[in-house]
């Protein structure tokens, strides 16, 4: 009987075995090139279904960062009772029409992706006769039996093994960071600035751990993720490049202002002795 899993993991499965074989009719360029381009492929159907949560998720974004300073108005006049803050925030939240969890809709959709396309590639790119037994079973479609056992190899790497080197997980945190940095929305201050900064890191870190410990395919879908983000969010306009040039330069900029490091008052003091 089959159980809740196997409604993720045996599609998983179908799908990338019709694109191994679609995709096996191009001229073997790099052996071990047809189970890449079937993973990158796959990423970019993932971010093709998934465009309407992340239209949502840059809403709710730019939503919660109009309403930042109504929410720092509310800290001070609430400051010393959190109920009545909470209740007067969710308040702000409905008349706005925001949904404060609907930023995180499309990171929780993520989880079982990438849970079933890591347990999709172990199947598919497994070698063992009781692994290859499974895979069969898993097939939806009649006529897919043939291409069974998918090449695992590419380049230095087994696909259904963690990469032995650090390369992978290094672009995967890599790339990560830059689809963060680019989505942290211009002048956010307060509780939407910590927010942005803590996401981003943990969230590149995550998977870089994640990419470091589980096979290397699952490597490929977080870079392709990574890479079709910023081109996506580039083409929407929404993307802050300016949040590139940027960076590392707010502490800089501060310190060569004159009196940049002076406290008011001392530099009111030594203005006043220029006069």
């Amino acid at each position: 009987m089959p159980n809740l899993g196997d409604f993720i993991l045996n599609p998983f499965v179908t799908v990338l075995v019709i694109l191994y074989k679609v995709l096996g009719f191009l001229p073997q360029i790099i052996p071990g090139q047809t189970v890449v381009l079937s993973i990158v492929l796959f990423t970019i159907l993932i971010r093709l279904l998934t465009h309407p949560l992340t239209l949502q998720q840059q809403r709710s974004t730019k939503a919660m960062q109009e309403l930042a300073p109504e929410i720092e108005k509310l800290k001070k006049k609430y400051a010393n009772d959190r109920e009545k803050f909470s209740q007067a925030q969710m308040e702000l939240y409905k008349q706005a029409g925001i949904n404060p969890l609907g930023g995180c809709l499309p990171l929780l959709i993520q989880f079982p992706i990438i849970i079933g396309l890591y347990s999709a590639i172990i199947t598919t790119l497994g070698g063992t006769p009781i692994q290859l037994l499974q895979l069969h079973d898993r097939i939806l479609l009649p006529g897919l039996a043939s291409q069974i056992p998918l090449e695992n190899q590419f380049l230095w790497l087994n696909l259904a093994q963690p990469d032995p080197t650090p390369i992978l997980a290094v672009l995967v945190v890599v790339t990560a960071f830059f689809q963060q940095k680019l989505l942290m929305p211009a002048g956010a201050d307060g509780a939407a600035a910590g927010m942005s900064q803590s996401m981003l890191y943990i969230m590149p870190l995550m998977y870089g751990w994640i990419a470091f410990s589980l096979a290397a395919g699952l490597s490929i879908y977080f870079i392709t993720s990574s890479v079709i983000g910023i081109a996506q969010y580039s083409a929407m306009g929404k993307a802050n490049w300016g949040s590139l040039l940027s960076f590392g330069r707010a502490k800089s900029s501060s310190a060569d202002q004159p009196g940049g490091d002076e406290q008011p008052g001392k530099r009111n003091k030594r203005q006043q002795k220029k006069t």
